[in-house]
């Protein structure tokens, strides 16, 4: 690209001055005539310096013309009253909308004018974009209020006090710090629980403020012809989405003191209320505490480091180049050094409880606990970041951190900026990186990082990586150090990766990276006594991320990043594989914990729901990429600690279900969001917490015996009434809205992306299969269950379980799934019908060899055990109808011991086979392999499991 200098960037601007005034003066010939030539310059320096600016003009002439007349650029404004007269004639909300998204798009030319062409103060331009989006969420929320009132009256508490909804603004609008462009994220509360007064139908507090709440987000992100307002984030509200939209204040105050997580605590750092009011200083009161402790509290700083490696590993997955914001010495790095320090030294100090960042920085200093040049580094950084951030978000309006490609944009900035301190790109590129740096050397001094511990490379290794000898030096050298290795074999690994590493762009960097960490992995096979296997896998690993310098760099900085990827690689050539397909992997090798601590089985909802919260709600392509990352960097955790040992078959298959059960969770919240953000959803519903919708997991997903690549077999049931219409602006009746829900839900899992597929959904098993409908309705499911299911299906009912849904639903499809399995049959008919499917999945699934059996469908595999558990329950469930029957088959198999309907020595053999068979699956998997075993060591299981089998089925 060619370089932008100050003898052809201004030329650049001035074409493109020329083009946008040729655009807006045809279209609108008459409009600008009452500006002067000096008014008039500006406003055409405008229209080529902004997109934003130019499109709002296109947009509302009228309004954009009329400032450059006025030139209040650089005034202050009484957002709040100007809008609060405004809407005092407002008389429904389109017309709030209207008048909010107008008044917005005026107030904003206005600041992007300020910050582009009369260069006005950073703290001045900040300031202005919080107090503008106050005023936007209180008028409206004022306006809205009243609304509300009038349809279903005042809430009140006990003693008839009026409660009002409180508006938290959180991040940088809660810092009076808000970008151009930035989303808000608020949290909304009210202060005790009650009844509205004063209408004619009473609503419950909650109810009534959960309607305004979803009004005032209505009124401010919903898109309309004359754009939004802001886009708004709830989703650092208590237990994210799916926690209700609005709490009261002891609702909040018992979460934050049991529930609170370190990143919730950053969150509440920033967190200001909307507005002024009684109530206002009683909620933060009550949270404070969870803020700032009363001693001296460092444990933060651990936190703040993984918190800081969690972005950098976003950086590295989103391969984030010139981000001013997440980069190291970014915007982000500042912010964590101040943050740390009020978190640290905030409950003892009280002046450092302020949500400004240039605010806090000279208290830090007057404290002690930054010197002034640390400060001087932290605030000029800063300040010019946080310059260059609005200057990039006014081009377009657009919220981004990212340096622009484009020649032109790269002029506007330069220009604004101003050219004599900058006259070309590279001037402004080096003055910004010395800057960064400083910032990123402040935060190693400060904060600290994790100071990698590396083995001194060895000498031996790095001789043979960098030597140029021909194939028989080579040879003998390796085997002068490892006498044991394949020499020869391992020599030709190597030199066919370097060969075709010099063919590969990979630029000056990594090839240095490169060159340090071949010669350090060769001495970690040395140390973990590793073999060739190892090597060509990881080789192939390396090969993938070798363009990525990021990567070569992680390998080589973490010495336990290698050593594990060393490890796993020598055991499973599954997981080798895993990250050859998905790079981003390699992040998960930094945590120290993995080879030996899974997750927490409860833990799985929690931590996919905080790394959503790191991306934007409307963006669905990167929701989606999330979650398969997600899935399968815990699916890598959960097959290194099933590897080593640490997690027995039956907790593997535990935590596979259990992470497959939090994704379909949020999955459904996200196909929810969106299917009722076109067509509103079912009127019957509208009023409750329930989306009168579940999924029923059959299969492995039902018996909780996933493995790492199976499908998920599912079932969506709803008990909404089928005509019911949805409430939206495209009214469809509750079948048409279920349908169009689960065609979202299969959407999202089978999208093909840069990370996969998310799972294999297998829908055959609900009512009429295929041929049926997408989700039926539980009356539906019942009388398909009772009167035309199949014998087979029943056995599949067997080992099904509702994984979602609200509690009625779910207690309804139990008693369904009882009343079904509990029907009297006839014996005779029933070992017929289960006999005939099973000898007629043999013929057609069987994969043994003559010298192999499979696992799964030989005669004594997986299919026998689960085949004669499912039988014997439908023989024997009708005489034990009081009794609770679970799905899976190793508590099904306790379940008929207790019944008497087998002896304890069968249960214990059957249970014991089936786990070792399936662990053996398990590691098929892991390695690759097809689900075979030797036929000598499967017939000692095969031979027991066939004798029970026959006992009760023929």
């Amino acid at each position: 690209m060619k370089t932008l200098t100050r003898k052809n960037f201004l030329p650049i601007l001035v074409k493109q001055e020329n083009l946008r005034w040729s655009q807006f003066s045809e279209q609108y010939p008459q409009s600008y005539l009452g500006l002067d030539q000096a008014q008039l310059n500006d406003f055409k320096s405008a229209l080529a310096l902004s997109d934003f600016i130019f499109n709002s003009a296109i947009q509302a002439p009228e309004i954009v013309v009329e400032l450059f007349q006025g030139a209040q650029f650089e005034h202050s404004i009484d957002y709040l009253t100007e809008l609060n007269t405004i809407l005092a004639s407002c008389e429904s909300e389109e017309q709030l909308h209207r008048l909010l998204r107008r008044y917005r798009l005026k107030a904003m030319v206005t600041i992007a004018v300020a910050d582009l062409l009369y260069n006005v103060a950073l703290d001045f331009s900040l300031q202005r974009l919080s107090k503008l989006a106050d005023a936007l969420i209180l008028s409206a929320l004022n306006w809205l209020s009243g609304f509300c009132y009038k349809q279903w009256g005042v809430p009140q508490n006990d003693k008839g006090e009026t409660m009002p909804l409180l508006v938290y603004g959180m991040g940088k609008l809660g810092g009076n710090e808000l970008n151009f462009s930035s989303d808000i994220d608020l949290i909304f509360a009210y202060p005790e629980k009650g009844q509205t007064k004063g209408a004619r139908r009473e609503l419950d507090n909650q109810q009534f403020f959960i309607r305004l709440g979803q009004k005032l987000i209505t009124a401010l992100h919903q898109q309309t012809a004359d754009g939004f307002v802001y886009r708004v984030d709830m989703r650092l509200r208590p237990f994210g989405d799916s926690g209700p939209l609005v709490l009261t204040f002891n609702a909040m105050e018992d979460y934050y003191q049991e529930q609170g997580r370190d990143w919730e605590r950053y969150a509440m750092l920033k967190a200001r209320l909307i507005g002024e009011g009684k109530y206002h200083l009683q909620l933060s009161s009550l949270l404070r505490p969870f803020v700032y402790r009363r001693y001296i509290d460092f444990s933060v700083i651990d936190s703040l480091r993984r918190m800081k490696a969690m972005i950098a590993q976003e950086v590295r997955r989103k391969q984030l180049a010139n981000n001013i914001k997440l980069g190291a010495g970014g915007i982000r790095e500042v912010e964590f050094i101040v943050q740390v320090f009020q978190l640290i030294r905030g409950g003892r100090i009280k002046a450092l409880q302020q949500r400004n960042l240039l605010t806090v920085l000279p208290l830090l200093v007057e404290h002690g606990e930054i010197s002034k040049q640390s400060e001087q580094v932290l605030e000029s950084t800063y300040r010019f970041l946080r310059r260059v951030e609005n200057i990039i978000q006014a081009l377009a309006d657009q919220q981004t951190q990212t340096l622009p490609d484009s020649p032109l944009d790269q002029a506007r900035i330069l220009f604004v900026l101003g050219d004599d301190q900058f006259p070309t790109w590279h001037s402004f590129l080096d003055h910004l990186q010395a800057l960064m740096q400083g910032v990123h050397q402040e935060f190693n001094k400060l904060i600290g990082e994790e100071s990698p511990h590396h083995q001194t490379e060895d000498h031996h290794w790095a001789t043979l990586w960098d030597s140029q000898w021909d194939d028989q030096e080579s040879i003998e050298w390796i085997v002068q150090s490892q006498s044991h290795w394949p020499a020869a074999q391992m020599w030709q690994l190597l030199k066919s990766f370097r060969e075709d590493n010099k063919k590969r762009s990979i630029g000056s960097r990594g090839r240095q990276v490169l060159d340090k960490l071949i010669p350090l992995l060769l001495s970690y096979l040395v140390d973990l006594k590793a073999d060739e296997t190892a090597l060509q896998r990881i080789l192939l690993v390396i090969d993938k991320v070798s363009t990525r310098t990021a990567y070569l760099e992680l390998l080589y900085e973490n010495e336990g990043a290698l050593k594990h990827l060393v490890k796993l690689c020598q055991v499973s050539q599954w997981i080798a594989e895993h990250i050859i397909k998905y790079p981003i992997l390699l992040d998960e090798l930094i945590d120290p914990t993995l080879l030996n601590s899974p997750p927490a089985l409860s833990s799985y909802s929690e931590h996919l729901r905080e790394s959503l919260l790191r991306v934007p709600e409307e963006d669905l392509e990167a929701q989606m990429e999330l979650l398969r990352q997600f899935k399968q960097a815990q699916q890598l955790r959960i097959a290194v600690a099933d590897i080593v040992g640490v997690l027995p078959i039956t907790k593997v298959s535990d935590h596979l279900t259990a992470l497959a059960q939090a994704i379909v969770g949020e999955v459904i919240n996200m196909a929810w969001q969106q299917v009722t953000l076109r067509y509103g959803v079912p009127s019957s519903i509208a009023l409750l917490d329930n989306k009168a919708f579940a999924v029923i997991g059959y299969g492995k997903m039902g018996g909780i015996e996933l493995g790492y690549a199976s499908d998920l077999d599912l079932v969506f049931i709803h008990n909404c009434a089928p005509n019911d219409l949805t409430n939206g602006a495209r009214k469809v009746v509750a079948s048409q809205f279920y349908a169009k829900l689960a065609q979202r839900i299969t959407h999202i899992f089978s999208t093909r992306m840069n990370s996969g597929i998310l799972y294999d959904l297998d829908m055959r098993l609900r009512p009429s299969g295929n041929s049926g409908v997408l989700v039926v309705h539980i009356d539906s499911f019942e009388q398909y269950q009772l009167d035309e299911a199949w014998t087979w299906e029943h056995q599949a009912l067997v080992r099904a379980r509702a994984i979602y849904g609200h509690k009625e639903l779910v207690d309804k499809f139990n008693e369904i799934r009882k009343n079904t399995l509990t029907k009297p049959r006839d014996v005779n008919d029933l070992q017929a019908a289960v006999v005939e499917m099973r000898n007629k999945m043999q013929s057609h699934l069987d994969k043994s060899t003559l010298t192999e059996n499979d696992i799964k469908q030989s005669r004594g595999g997986l299919v026998d055990i689960e085949f004669l558990a499912q039988y014997l329950v439908l023989a024997n469930y009708p005489s034990h109808v009081n009794e609770w029957l679970p799905s899976d088959n190793i508590h099904i198999f306790k379940t008929l011991l207790n019944w008497q309907v087998i002896t304890t020595e069968e249960c214990e053999k059957l249970i014991s086979h089936y786990c070792q068979l399936r662990d053996f699956g398990h590691h098929c998997v892991l390695k690759n392999k097809a689900n075979l075993m030797p036929m000598s060591e499967f017939e000692s299981y095969a031979k027991v499991t066939n004798n029970i089998f026959n006992k009760y089925l023929t």
